[in-house]
């Protein structure tokens, strides 16, 4: 079998495209403290270690959350089931944030951050570190806390659209 040849030149959109590809879970990432409350949706999110428990979330630093969540030095990875997907494009899009978690009940977890109260899974975690990577912060985030609901559904985001697990 022939692999198909790879682009010639490896630009943005060459590397969007590619990145299509590579499925992964949808979530809505919340903070609250000094800077005030805020969330989006994000599905870059990976586990880094267990020991101490850490996860990395990527967020462009030209987003106009960015300084809540640097400030707040505080996060919740809310991991959504496909009946989310309104909320995660409400979360994705530009409505005010009041609006935004007014669509859901929330609650407050270890953190000061909002938890989601039927999310799939959620992280509620302390930003230990950050590195700053072309346009994006990769906040590396302790875990503090973990409430793990019994529906085993999720959402998936994959080749621009969204997709039940």
């Amino acid at each position: 079998m022939k692999l198909p040849d790879p682009a010639p030149v490896l630009d943005k959109d060459t590397f969007r495209a590619g990145m299509s590809r590579l499925g992964a879970a949808v979530n809505i990432i919340t903070t609250d403290g000094p800077a005030g409350r805020a969330g989006f949706t994000a599905s870059a999110v990976c586990s880094v270690t267990d020991s101490p428990p850490t996860l990395l979330v990527c967020v462009n630093r030209s987003s106009s959350v960015y300084d809540r969540f640097t400030e707040n030095e505080a996060l919740c990875v809310n991991t959504l089931k496909p009946d989310h997907e309104p909320l995660s494009r409400l979360f994705g899009g530009k409505t005010a944030m009041d609006e935004r978690f007014a669509a859901a009940a929330w609650s407050v977890g270890t953190s000061g951050a909002p938890v989601l109260q039927d999310a799939t899974v959620s992280f509620d975690c302390k930003i230990t570190s950050k590195a700053d990577v072309g346009s994006h912060a990769v906040f590396f985030c302790e875990v503090l806390a973990i409430v793990c609901h019994d529906v085993a559904d999720g959402l998936i985001y994959f080749d621009r659209a969204y997709h039940r697990v």
